[in-house]
């Protein structure tokens, strides 16, 4: 049943943290905010795990299912992390969101945003990690890569930028996988099925939006679900 499908990243670009759990509630399923602008960028916030600006907020709701993410070890060994701190640090990470979160089904993506540039054996990192926690896995990308690698890791949702990056080739052999696809429209999507999300191209948080913007962006994700929903009827 196509029920839930809109989620986001992660990342907006608001500052207040009750404005950025609502708006975080009116999606189908929910995600933990990152705020950016009050330090919850990636590469800060894993200095000292948990502690987001909307992590207590966002634990006093429950959820039928829920969307965390964490940066992933690939990228913090790429940013001069050893092996064995990257997973620490994303593990201590994770762990502090789970903790007391209130959700029948969780989703946990690592953020990935420059996987195209590692020579890292990062599908075993990645399996060690997810294993460690009762979740649905998923790995976000927004660069190009060696799509094989991603759609023969053992995960269960690919998230990337469909508005630029076209994987027809690679969804017609999807491994069972389901695709979280970031989207500005209906035709960046080529191949969607039941099970798969829609999502921006990237975090809110970036440059390109401004807080006027979640409305807005929000709307037209939820414009694509309807129109989504009656293509798959038909």
């Amino acid at each position: 049943m196509l029920r839930k499908i809109i989620t986001q990243i992660g990342s907006l670009p608001l500052e207040d943290v009750g404005e950025a759990v609502a708006y975080s509630l009116k999606h189908d399923i929910p995600f933990l905010p990152e705020l950016p602008k009050r330090g919850d960028a990636m590469l800060e916030y894993i200095k000292h795990p948990g502690k987001m600006s909307c992590l207590q907020e966002f634990k006093k709701h429950k959820f039928e299912t829920v969307k965390i993410q964490c940066v992933g070890p690939s990228t913090l060994m790429l940013s001069g992390y050893k092996e064995d701190q990257a997973v620490q640090r994303a593990c201590e990470h994770i762990t502090a969101i789970m903790d007391g979160l209130q959700a029948k089904e969780t989703i946990l993506f690592l953020d990935e945003p420059a996987l195209g540039q590692s020579g890292i054996n990062y599908q075993e990192i990645w399996e060690a990690l997810f294993s460690t926690f009762d979740v649905i896995s998923g790995i976000h990308t927004c660069g190009n890569m060696d799509w094989d690698i991603m759609f023969s890791a053992n995960i269960q949702i690919v998230s990337f930028d469909a508005s630029k990056f076209d994987l027809t080739k690679y969804s017609k052999y999807r491994s069972g996988k389901k695709i979280a696809w970031g989207i500005e429209k209906i035709e960046d999507i080529k191949d969607f099925q039941e099970g798969d999300l829609i999502t921006l191209p990237c975090g809110m948080g970036s440059p390109l939006y401004k807080p006027e913007d979640c409305e807005k962006h929000l709307q037209k994700l939820q414009k694509i679900s309807g129109e989504i929903k009656k293509e798959l009827k038909a």
